[in-house]
């Protein structure tokens, strides 16, 4: 299988560049949209301006308003785009498992890699988008939906005993969020990857039983690990993103 396809965006040369207009185009929207994720990180999204996007983005108030109405139409692209990016990674990662234990853990050890490695990310999808209002809250609801999905489905076609509640695998993931969330807004983000062997031994237990749960978390425990046998190519995808500093104001 082939990795989701990646971007990594610098700044534009200043002056005369010839470069195609649609590549001036994606590069200037991907420098906004990490611009976004880098000052909710700093601020917040409720002291976050227009100006402190394009300062950080490297961009003119003129190409802001090109590409997006406001800062709030701003900060869903940036969400949607961060938590896309994400979902595609996390499932190209379990596709590479054939056990339905192997899926969930590469998951949730990924996930917490991922907040981990980019802590403004992790700010920006977890923290600020409920301060974002009411779309930025549905688009949230909709995020945490589709992982209770990928767990449910992957529960369906892999095991032979389904746990008997519906709200088995949306408990799972709402609890899980909780638990990153608490660490973020706390400031320790770092920590996050120390918390995957509880993680996976709480997704795992009303799926697996205790005791298969507590020899994954034991293995976990151990320093086996399964993003560490994670190809280049999806480790990159998953942690690169645009890089927004630049001093073009195109």
């Amino acid at each position: 299988m082939n990795p989701p396809d990646s971007r990594n965006s610098a700044p534009l040369p200043t002056g005369r560049h010839g470069l195609p207009r649609s590549f001036v185009i994606q590069n200037q929207r991907e420098r906004l949209l990490a611009a976004v994720a880098d000052v909710t990180s700093a601020a917040s999204y409720a002291e976050m301006t227009v100006e402190d996007i394009i300062v950080t983005a490297g961009v003119s108030r003129r190409t802001f308003y090109e590409h997006f109405k406001n800062k709030e139409d701003a900060f869903l692209a940036a969400y949607e785009e961060a938590t896309e990016r994400l979902l595609a990674t996390l499932r190209w990662a379990y596709e590479t498992h054939d056990t339905f234990t192997d899926r969930v853990r590469v998951s949730i050890e990924l996930f917490v890699c991922v907040l981990a490695a980019d802590p403004a990310f992790a700010r920006m999808c977890i923290v600020e988008v409920l301060a974002a209002g009411p779309e930025a809250a549905r688009r949230r609801a909709d995020t945490l939906a589709a992982f209770a999905r990928m767990l449910e489905d992957n529960a369906a076609a892999m095991l032979e005993t389904q746990p008997t509640s519906p709200l088995t695998a949306e408990t799972v993931v709402g609890g899980l969020h909780d638990v990153v969330y608490t660490r973020i807004l706390g400031g320790d983000v770092r920590v996050l990857p120390t918390l995957a062997p509880d993680l996976v031994y709480a997704a795992l237990l009303p799926y697996a039983g205790a005791k298969e749960a507590e020899a994954v978390r034991e293995s976990m425990m151990e320093g086996n690990s399964l993003v560490a046998a994670l190809t280049p190519d999806l480790w990159k995808f998953a942690t690169q993103r645009p890089a927004p500093a630049g001093q073009s104001q195109s």
